[in-house]
């Protein structure tokens, strides 16, 4: 941890220069200045850090991780428990299955630990004598695993059960399951400490339409009441069923929203334009729809969302941290219906064909971790699936097949049988998993008055939220009219932007006369990780014909250097990284960036969506930290180097 620190700290001078401190490790001299000097420069973006502050802060944390109570977590060696998994998010070391220690560089502001709801607690449960599970067919297998792959094998074992395949419901024990519920829903309650650090009620529907179709969604609660037991997969397999339970707790006073996630493994199915059995869309399935599923999760371990080469060939960043498979199979996931972008144009088309948007989502990211804890940095990564993919071997980023080497599992379906495959002519040879494609992302990032249960939710529900892959990158995103000539630099800016204009989430509204809206972008790096490369505004809109395009323009650069007014891109700043040893380019890149923008191609009527992405410079990726450290090169077909981002959610345009 304290390696990568001191290679970034490489552009102190540079960070003094706008009142950030230097990245230095926790035990060393400077720490405690630095950390406030941090604080200063985020207080420029976060405006004024009183209690609850009307132009408020920015939060960070964790909607996605799994502790002993998920099967597959426990299956794989995990027995973290809810509790354990808050103690990590609030600083605190937590033993990985393995043995080693996991911890966070900082701790996080909020998280909801989400276990899986179906067969929630009943693999624990299979090893506690006197519990209604350990009499469970596959109980005395699980009790006699041993290594990886009696753990593997038992778990595919489980699948009929899992499925609920005929003559396996029985052997579901409601009284486990609710006795599970409870405990998570009381550790929950137990961390909450509004201001200080925000925990949520939640959990995992597990839906695997179709062909192992990635429909999964996570529910996180508004409140400290919760049902009973969750509403899973085991009741139904149908998202829209989930809606209306939600729909009925909400009746009842608790309030919850659903968060969909790896919409790149859906095989095309999260962002359809039917209904679950295939009926076409319409305005009722788009309003319960946006109701119940306000925000969407762009990146994760198993990848990023955002978009595809297939889908955007004149973004050059498309192809970022692309997992291309269905989880857990060797089977390509479609392209098409998988992924964010393409979600927002089809959304604009279905508006445009009077059928309303079910695809107006905010942006967050998370990890999936089913470790307990999750691994947001590249050098300090433990990936994802406990004893499967614990050292760099098994995760495919080294030569090796290790003793994991048979049959693999992951999110509780298995996958083909494993092998071991030559990758390049050398003749060193890899794991044949897909764990090689994962990443160390991603983090939700929230802006809200206070941080507290009710203030982080609303803000989650109106969509001002953003999604980083890890760094804790802060942006803001304003759009109006009467935003043009506004000072950035005023103290009173903030203010301005709320009361002229709509922030990330919002929705902004013109008549066929409108001028073209202002849009003001501000970014700020984390001070701990590399510098700001470029900040980029994502376009897309309806066309006469009713089908919708897009466009990415650069809006701001790093280095003083121009947009090119032709490309509407920055010019390379020179940043790069020695693959070598993983230092960065010094002096180079920016910690803040910010501009006021007007599209050039506005038309003020056309419906549109507008997004911002920030780019750090480039950065070694964590297969080739784990290279670095295992002596060899890094693996052939693996990007060894990348370039975190941070997502806004839209804004979207309308003619009145």
């Amino acid at each position: 941890m304290a390696f990568r620190r001191l290679l970034v700290s490489s552009t102190v001078p540079f960070l003094f220069a706008l009142g950030l401190g230097a990245c230095t490790a926790p035990d060393e001299p400077g720490q405690q200045a630095a950390d406030t000097a941090s604080a200063s420069a985020a207080d420029k973006l976060s405006g004024s850090q009183d209690a609850a502050n009307p132009t408020r802060n920015a939060y960070f944390g964790e909607l996605h991780v799994h502790t002993r109570y998920s099967f597959d977590a426990f299956a794989f060696g995990t027995v973290a428990t809810p509790d354990d998994s808050y103690a990590f998010a609030k600083g605190e070391p937590l033993q990985h299955p393995a043995g080693f220690e996991m911890k966070l560089d900082r701790p996080l502001d909020f998280q909801g630990v989400t276990d899986h709801g179906m067969y929630l607690g009943m693999l624990p449960a299979m090893t506690e004598p006197g519990s209604p599970a350990f009499e469970h067919p596959m109980a005395p297998q699980m009790r006699s695993v041993e290594t990886v792959d009696d753990r593997r094998s038992m778990f595919v074992d489980m699948m009929p059960y899992l499925a609920g395949a005929d003559g396996t419901r029985q052997y579901l024990n409601q009284s486990v399951v609710e006795s599970a519920w409870a405990d998570i829903v009381a550790a929950a309650n137990r961390h909450n400490d509004p201001g200080r650090f925000t925990t949520f009620i939640a959990y995992e529907y597990t839906s695997a339409g179709g062909v192992r179709d990635n429909l999964h969604r996570n529910v996180i609660f508004r409140g400290d009441k919760a049902p009973l037991a969750p509403f899973s997969r085991m009741d139904s397999p149908n998202p829209e069923d989930l809606w209306a339970k939600m729909d009925d707790w909400r009746d009842a006073g608790m309030d919850s929203i659903a968060i969909p996630h790896n919409s790149n493994g859906s095989g095309g199915r999260m962002f359809q334009r039917t209904y679950y059995e295939g009926a076409p869309i319409d305005p009722a399935y788009a309003q319960t729809r946006m109701r119940n599923e306000p925000i969407v999760e762009v990146t994760q371990v198993k990848g990023t969302s955002e978009t595809h080469p297939g889908l955007s060939p004149n973004d050059e960043w498309a192809g970022f941290e692309i997992m291309p498979y269905k989880i857990a199979t060797n089977i390509i996931s479609a392209v098409e219906g998988s992924y964010v972008r393409d979600a927002y144009r089809r959304g604009l088309e279905l508006a445009e064909s009077g059928a309303g948007n079910p695809y107006k989502f905010g942006l967050i990211g998370a990890s999936d971790s089913h470790t307990g804890a999750g691994a947001f940095e590249e050098d300090n990564y433990w990936s994802k699936v406990g004893l499967l993919d614990a050292e760099p071997n098994l995760r495919g980023s080294v030569p090796g097949g290790g003793g994991n080497a048979g049959v693999s599992v992951a999110d509780g379906e298995a996958e083909a049988p494993a092998t071991i495959r030559t990758q390049d002519g050398s003749g060193r040879t890899y794991r044949d998993t897909y764990y090689h494609t994962w990443g160390a992302s991603g983090l939700a990032g929230v802006w809200a008055e206070e941080n507290t249960r009710e203030a982080l939710f609303d803000a989650m529900r109106r969509k001002e939220t953003f999604a980083t892959t890890g760094p804790r990158i802060r942006m803001r995103f304003f759009a109006g009219p009467e935003l043009s000539g506004l000072d950035m630099t005023d103290p009173s800016f903030l203010s301005a932007a709320y009361e002229r204009g709509v922030p990330m989430g919002g929705d902004l509204y013109g008549s066929t006369e409108s001028p073209a809206p202002t849009f003001m972008v501000w970014a700020l790096r984390d001070p701990l990780e590399a510098p700001l490369q470029r900040v980029q505004i994502v376009k897309g809109w309806v066309t006469p014909d009713g089908t919708t395009e897009e466009k990415v323009f650069d809006v701001v650069c790093s280095d003083g250097l121009e947009v090119d007014p032709v490309t509407r891109r920055c010019p390379d700043n020179g940043a790069g990284v020695d693959l070598q040893t993983c230092k960065i380019t010094d002096g180079v890149g920016a910690d803040e960036l910010k501009a006021a923008w007007q599209d050039p191609e506005f038309q003020a009527d056309q419906s549109a969506f507008y997004y911002v992405r920030v780019l750090q410079n480039p950065t070694c990726r964590w297969s080739t930290w784990d290279s670095i450290r295992e002596g060899v090169e890094p693996r052939y077909d693996v990007a060894p180097a990348i370039q975190e981002r941070a997502w806004s959610s839209p804004i979207w345009y309308a003619p009145a």
